[in-house]
């Protein structure tokens, strides 16, 4: 029980934290009027973004810490997702020699802001391993169930 009670608490604080990193990246979008200024607002929530998804990745280790097999495979799926990313980027950004040429002034915040929904999606996927699902789940495969 008490690992349980330690484990949500430790939930609750992954949640918390991100409502008030997105207060603050609301603000430096409220107050940014020129390019650099989005530009710096688009990397504090992709770096954002990147912390959620450690957290829960994180969160999904210590949850199957006792689960060898499970552990390096998730690894394994995560080292492949980072590859997928950087791999998508590139497709979607192919010009990596002079991208604002190609893709504007505003290629930095749109490239930051993409990376920043790529790895939300990310974290949505890897927090049903850390959350669990509901009961009743037809395939469960290595998902737990929500309690």
């Amino acid at each position: 029980m008490v690992q349980q009670t330690t484990f949500l608490l430790a939930c609750l604080a992954c949640l918390s934290v991100p409502a008030i990193a997105a207060d603050a990246i609301q603000a430096c979008y409220d107050k940014a009027r020129t390019q650099p200024e989005l530009t710096h607002c688009s990397g504090l929530a992709s770096q954002q973004a990147d912390k959620e998804l450690n957290a829960v990745y994180q969160a999904v280790l210590k949850r199957h810490k006792a689960d060898r097999v499970f552990s390096e495979k998730f690894k394994a799926a995560q080292r492949a997702w980072l590859k997928w990313r950087d791999a998508e980027m590139e497709a979607i950004y192919p010009d990596s020699d002079q991208p604002q040429l190609s893709y504007g002034s505003s290629f930095s915040f749109c490239r930051g802001n993409q990376i920043e929904a790529i790895t939300r999606e990310r974290t949505k996927q890897i927090r049903k391993w850390a959350d669990g699902i509901e009961e009743g789940e037809l395939c469960v495969g290595s998902f737990p169930i929500r309690e």
